[in-house]
């Protein structure tokens, strides 16, 4: 059993499925996708920081006094279909999917008995989104179903108390947070659950460590799920299971500890954003970019999409999450279930980046650029001459090749005309008998 204390939560092995799932799906979803504006921090830009862009879009689009709180039945939900989500999740190849079931506004998308008339359930949809997408997932999807927490919520008057005594009092975690968490885990059985937002506050106010070993030992879950490392302040990158240290983190070096890489699809924000341009999004190369080089240094890639207040997974992220899916099918094989390899990416030739599968001892180079001489030099493979097979992962012949020296080999590439080409945005291949 384990103790509800960091150094005994930290020496529990990571369930496997999560180091071999590589990729999963982030959903940001909430009352902030009604106004759609900036940022899905708008309640507080626009009431706090009271940023202009905020507080004039507000003036030129709502009555006066209109609130935060008057968006909430505006979040109605009506064209959310989780089935159809759980179609675009499977298409996209993710192994796993994480929903914001609450974010830092307090909002739940589940009826809790916690957030009394401040739910999906009682206002706007009426609709337990969080237990429909999680049944349509399980159903329809070989996909792990995980929920995103935010500890703390920005204007809670018992969270702000809880701040004016610098924390000392702890009403807020004992009456609001940590029931939700628990409320979630019993109910949804989530086999990720993705902590955010601790409000300055340390673990011990938030009893981090309590509910972890809970989780871990007596949960319905203890066995399979997998927990991030935002449980207060300075347990980022320290505690916990898998490091995120910061959102967009992507060390581009291997780390010794299982990491994940949250990023947005949409460069600027986290929420659907109305006023979003085409070159706000990120385009497929860059994504394809980014899962390469995050699985090559161990990490997972986690890439969000913000649905629209009425439930739809826009076109353009329905798109990417597509194209992502249909490269995965013919470069499955370098992403899931691999390691890193000894070198994580080439010395000799930028864009090249390596995994390793270790079922077959084979070496994955997935290289981002087609070399317009049609060769490929690769400075790190040491290969064997009479014994080393290349490959290119959706074509059937083999490759030849020339060792350079003890280390480094020369590779030629087919001539594909564009119809030929096995997918359009970076290529694997696949070296057997290299050390």
């Amino acid at each position: 059993r384990y103790e509800p204390t960091w150094g005994s939560l930290d020496a529990r092995p990571l369930p496997a499925w999560f180091d071999e799932a590589k990729f999963g799906v982030f959903i940001h979803w909430g009352v902030f996708s009604v106004p759609s504006f900036g940022s899905e921090w708008f309640w507080w830009y626009w009431q706090k920081e009271k940023r202009e862009p905020y507080v004039k879009f507000m003036d030129a689009n709502y009555p006066p006094g209109f609130s935060y709180e008057d968006f909430g039945p505006l979040f109605t939900a009506e064209f959310f279909d989780p089935n159809q989500w759980a179609d675009i999740l499977k298409a996209s190849g993710a192994k796993y999917v994480v929903l914001t079931s609450k974010h830092h506004e307090g909002f739940t998308l589940w009826g809790s008995k916690y957030s009394w008339n401040w739910n999906a359930v009682d206002v706007g949809p009426k609709r337990d989104l969080v237990g429909e997408l999680a049944t349509s997932v399980r159903n329809r999807t070989d996909l792990h179903f995980g929920l995103y927490h935010s500890l703390f919520e920005w204007f809670n008057p018992l969270f702000l108390e809880d701040a004016t005594n610098a924390f000392n009092t702890s009403k807020f975690p004992t009456s609001k947070s940590l029931p939700e968490l628990y409320e979630i885990v019993t109910k949804y059985q989530p086999e990720i659950i993705w902590s955010d937002g601790d409000g300055n506050a340390p673990d011990t106010y938030w009893n981090s460590t309590g509910f972890l070993a809970w989780l871990y030992n007596d949960s319905p879950v203890r066995d399979t799920v997998v927990t991030n490392d935002r449980w207060g302040a300075g347990s980022i990158c320290a505690h916990g299971g898998f490091y995120t240290c910061s959102d967009r983190y992507n060390p581009g070096h291997l780390l010794p500890h299982k990491w994940e890489n949250c990023m947005t699809i949409d460069r600027s924000s986290w929420g659907y954003r109305r006023d979003a341009r085409l070159r706000d999004y990120l385009p497929i190369e860059d994504l394809v970019k980014q899962l390469a080089e995050t699985v090559s240094c161990g990490g997972n890639l986690l890439m969000n999409i913000g649905p629209t207040h009425d439930g739809r997974i826009a076109v353009v992220f329905e798109e990417r999450l597509r194209q992502v899916g249909s490269w995965l099918k013919v470069n499955g094989e370098a992403i899931y279930g691999t390691k890193p390899w000894r070198a994580q990416n080439d010395t000799v030739t930028p864009g090249v980046w390596y995994t390793f599968t270790p079922k077959e001892g084979k070496v994955n180079a997935i290289f981002l650029n087609w070399p317009v001489s049609g060769i490929l030099e690769l400075g790190e493979p040491r290969a064997k001459p009479g014994e080393t097979q290349v490959k290119l992962a959706g074509y059937r012949e083999l490759l030849k090749w020339v060792a350079l020296g003890e280390k480094g080999m020369v590779i030629a590439l087919p001539q594909l005309t564009p119809q030929q080409m096995p997918c359009q945005w970076g290529w694997t291949l696949q070296l057997t008998d290299v050390d």
